[in-house]
C-alpha cells in the first residue's frame, strides 16, 4: 500500500478520445514503486503494477509504451511544475 506518493513520471500517448487515449503514471512512496496505466479518459479502464525498485518499474513503463500506439509524450516536468504551484499557494 502506497502512503504518501510522489509522481516520478507521467506520459500520454498524444491521442484524444475514449478509445485511443493512453496514460501512464510512475509513482513512489520511497519504498514501493507503482506503474498505473489507463485506457481512455477519466473513468477509463486502469491497471496497476507494483515493484520493489525503480528500474523494474521503468522497464514496465517502457513495455507499456512500446505495446500501445501513439506518439508518447513525457509530461513529468509539466506535472511537477503544476504540483509545485499548487503547494506554493
Amino acid at each position: 500500500m502506497l502512503l504518501s506518493v510522489e509522481v516520478r513520471g507521467r506520459w500520454w500517448n498524444g491521442s484524444w478520445g475514449r478509445m485511443a487515449r493512453r496514460d501512464i503514471w510512475l509513482v513512489s512512496d520511497g519504498r514501493l514503486w507503482r506503474v498505473r496505466g489507463r485506457l481512455g479518459g477519466d473513468g477509463g479502464q486502469e491497471v496497476s503494477h507494483d515493484f520493489p525498485d525503480e528500474g523494474s518499474a521503468r522497464r514496465m513503463v517502457d513495455r507499456m509504451m512500446k505495446t500501445s500506439a501513439g506518439a508518447w509524450r513525457d509530461l513529468t516536468e509539466a506535472v511537477r511544475r503544476e504540483s509545485d504551484q499548487r503547494h506554493a499557494k
